[in-house]
């Protein structure tokens, strides 16, 4: 399938261009792009489904990940400018519910298009303190049993160091983005929002995902799903089911 990239940050595997919504989506740490690569193919042709690929992975391997999300925002408000010419939500799972979230909040400060809905999916609310202390700078020995924790990554990869010392770094400076943020307070934002979580995961209760809705001034929709904080890939189906209602009244007419 081939896939059409508006620039090194935005790849479209099914392009769109009769859609009436784009859908922004941002992957959680270590992920990249191809998290979405069938999505487009699941949701109505009224939507176009964007998936964004920051540096460090895939096809941008080689490029310098960031390491705080001030920076990154600054620099995907700058690159999606030219996609802000139709309504669009903006949908992020874990590290990229975080993006999605400040990126709707720096849109708004820089009086740009507002996404039309905010989806989050496997993030605490933004404004909770952390659970954890950071990680990101342990050990590699350390780093990797956290990794082993969090079961986000394959046992066999985690057992082939020449592939963990390609990918190490990416988490490291993945993790560091989420684990360096700090909240400030703003206004609560003029779009509605969702958030997600699968029943399972062992780092997000719904008590963490609840206090999303101090966040929106606007309707604040929450909803489970089976699977762990990964849900979304062992079966998307039903997420991409609540997606489409959730968007429905933005494309349909």
């Amino acid at each position: 399938m081939n896939a059409l990239s508006y620039n090194s940050w935005i790849r479209c595997f099914n392009p769109r261009p009769q859609a009436r919504l784009r859908l922004l989506c941002i992957p959680y740490a270590g992920g990249g792009a191809a998290v979405f690569r069938m999505w487009g193919r699941a949701l109505p042709q009224t939507i176009e489904v964007c998936s964004i690929q920051p540096p460090g992975r895939e096809n941008r391997l080689t490029e310098t990940p960031f390491m705080r999300i001030e920076p990154l925002v600054a620099e995907l408000v700058h690159i999606l400018r030219p996609m802000l010419d139709m309504p669009f939500a903006l949908f992020g799972h874990s590290m990229g519910a975080l993006i999605a979230f400040e990126l709707a909040r720096q849109l708004r400060r820089e009086d740009l298009p507002a996404p039309v809905h905010l989806l989050v999916s496997g993030h605490r609310a933004p404004q909770l303190p952390p659970l954890h202390t950071p990680t990101f700078a342990l050990p590699e020995p350390a780093f990797i049993g956290e990794l082993r924790r969090l079961s986000g990554t394959p046992e066999a990869v985690l057992n082939e160091p020449e592939l963990m010392a390609l990918i190490i770094p990416l988490l490291r400076a993945d993790f560091a983005v989420c684990e360096t943020y700090t909240y400030a307070d703003d206004e609560p934002l003029a779009i509605p929002i969702s958030a997600f979580a699968g029943t399972d995961d062992a780092e997000v209760s719904p008590e963490h995902i609840l206090p999303w809705q101090i966040q929106t001034r606007e309707r604040f929709n929450f909803k489970l799903f089976p699977g762990d904080h990964f849900y979304l890939n062992s079966d998307p189906q039903a997420l991409l089911q609540t997606i489409e209602q959730e968007l429905r009244p933005y494309y349909f007419s």
